[in-house]
């Protein structure tokens, strides 16, 4: 009881000692108190001389323009995070770093922060490696806690085009350091609109090999709008159990050079990934360019309830390098796929690679794949674009153990399927609609019209847009699929779905 009453002494201390502390880029000096509208500071200078506390507030007055480089100092506490905000009227406080930094906004080895209604660009005279829009870092420190990114508006970032010379992001979440294992729990970026940032979109660095292994937790990234990123939408890597959920990512423009390789939102060394509920679409990578992708040092990656379309690279990647063993790389295994709709991806017919995108690429050993209840639509295509509806393909080794089940192949051209070495794959209770090469064995497939309530093609943005795909009545598919959830689940409309009753192929369940 004396303990408790000792914490509550203290936080109703630190709640009393909490400032408020305002900028105003224009009415503002940096030898006032900062502690009122009247007493406000002017500069991102002054601002980063202060060491903040729990409960702090730092408010930026909106309407005005901020340049330079925001780099916080001092952590808030549980309960009492520190708190960046914007007050009065007009648009968004604009934060610019003109390219002078690696970050317009920098959080480095702090806890507890709260970063809000801010507009954030970082754009140079020239394209840089490793430019950034928010730099959050955890190095040599442990386990930082309680990092939120809310309502942001990033954009304009010209970082590099090419990976390996480091690119840039909208957002790059670091974790390292040579003396402390660093990494966050509890971080959540949500609600951020990221547009015209080079290369890539929300992107993280961190412990992938699984000798140093150290995940951050708790990880949320959730609806957020990508425009205009050329090359990797979100990017979760060396995290347990992360959520990506309610994104939408389109209008990814050409800009990339021939073999570069990119895609839309994928995890890549993470355990237990949950990606649902999310848009990708006009994915246009010359490599890859898929709308998700499961790749490898992955151990049960869930992707479910996503709508994927117009996506050049296809719509699935499931991947392994053969060549990285443990204790490095666990592999990839465990990746379930499910009650997801692909339209119209695949149609790669540009650049060095032209010619080669099936709508699900498998290649290298990735072990116990499950693909079911998805909806695959393939319209009319041009002559030179791949006809490949699934290949699994060679990258050190060849997948094993993949299940096919209960998914509805719809094709309006020629499509076919592509084995190459593989090993155990099952096709098993899926419906197919079209004209079907390189006929693969399906003991209970059914070859009918799934009779959907109106077809819809690609070029249609939205979720609302699909519910002309659910079935009719009288549709070949009622019942016919093979019963695999364990537990009840739900279709991509939100319908029940449960164990041991036959359900109903694709993604409508009556």
């Amino acid at each position: 009881m004396k303990y408790l009453m000792l914490l509550c002494c203290l936080w109703t201390i630190q709640q009393a000692t909490a400032a408020t502390y305002y900028v105003d880029a224009i009415n503002g000096n940096d030898a006032a108190t900062g502690l009122s509208d009247k007493q406000a500071w002017k500069s991102l200078s002054r601002v980063n001389a202060q060491v903040f506390r729990a409960g702090d507030q730092l408010l930026f007055r909106a309407g005005r323009i901020y340049e330079g480089q925001l780099k916080v100092q001092g952590s808030g506490a549980t309960g009492m995070p520190i708190l960046i905000d914007k007050y009065g009227e007009g648009y968004k406080p604009r934060l610019q770093g003109n390219g002078v930094m690696p970050a317009t906004v920098h959080i480095n080895n702090v806890e507890y922060w709260e970063i809000r209604n801010l507009d954030i660009s970082n754009n140079g005279p020239e394209r840089q490696s490793s430019r950034n829009g928010i730099l959050v870092q955890a190095r040599d420190v442990g386990t930082m806690h309680h990092i939120w990114l809310s309502g942001l508006d990033i954009h304009d970032v010209n970082g590099s085009l090419l990976k390996a010379g480091g690119a840039g992001a909208g957002i790059m979440v670091q974790c390292g350091g040579r003396n402390v294992k660093s990494r966050f729990d509890g971080l959540v970026i949500e609600k951020c609109t990221i547009r015209n940032t080079h290369r890539n979109g929300i992107t993280f660095a961190g412990y992938w090999s699984r000798q140093d292994w150290f995940p951050s937790l708790r990880v949320i990234i959730r609806d957020n709008l990508l425009e205009g990123v050329p090359g990797d939408g979100i990017v979760p890597i060396g995290c347990d159990s992360a959520l990506i959920t309610r994104n939408v990512i389109r209008d990814c423009p050409r800009l990339l050079p021939d073999g570069e390789a990119a895609a839309g939102i994928w995890p890549w060394s993470c355990d237990n990934t949950i990606i649902e509920y999310n848009e990708v679409s006009d994915h246009k990578a010359p490599w890859d360019g898929q709308g998700f992708d499961s790749d490898w040092n992955c151990r049960n990656t869930l992707i479910q309830y996503n709508y994927s379309h117009d996506n050049e690279g296809g719509f699935l990647l499931v991947c392994d390098d053969g060549s990285q063993k443990m204790p490095t790389s666990a592999g990839n295994t465990g990746t379930v796929v499910r009650y997801n709709i692909s339209i119209n991806d695949g149609s790669r017919k540009t650049g060095k690679h032209a010619g080669f995108s099936p709508v699900i690429h498998l290649p290298g050993p990735a072990r116990n794949t499950q693909i079911y209840n998805n909806m695959i639509i393939v319209p009319q295509r041009e002559k030179g674009i791949d006809s490949s509806i699934i290949a699994f393909d060679n990258w050190n080794g060849y997948p094993d153990s993949t299940l096919f089940a209960n998914n509805i192949f719809y094709a309006l051209t020629p499509v076919d399927y592509q084995a190459a070495k593989s090993t155990r794959i099952y096709y098993e209770n899926n419906l197919y609609f079209g004209k079907h090469d390189n006929a693969i064995k399906d003991p209970r497939a059914v070859n009918a019209d799934p009779m959907f309530q109106s077809l819809v093609l690609g070029g249609n943005p939205g979720f609302e847009v699909l519910k002309g795909l659910k079935l009719r009545p009288v549709s070949a598919a009622a019942r016919k699929g093979r019963p695999l959830v364990k537990e009840p689940a739900k279709d991509f409309f939100g319908n029940k779905v449960m164990p041991v009753k036959p359900p109903d192929i694709g993604v409508h369940q009556f």
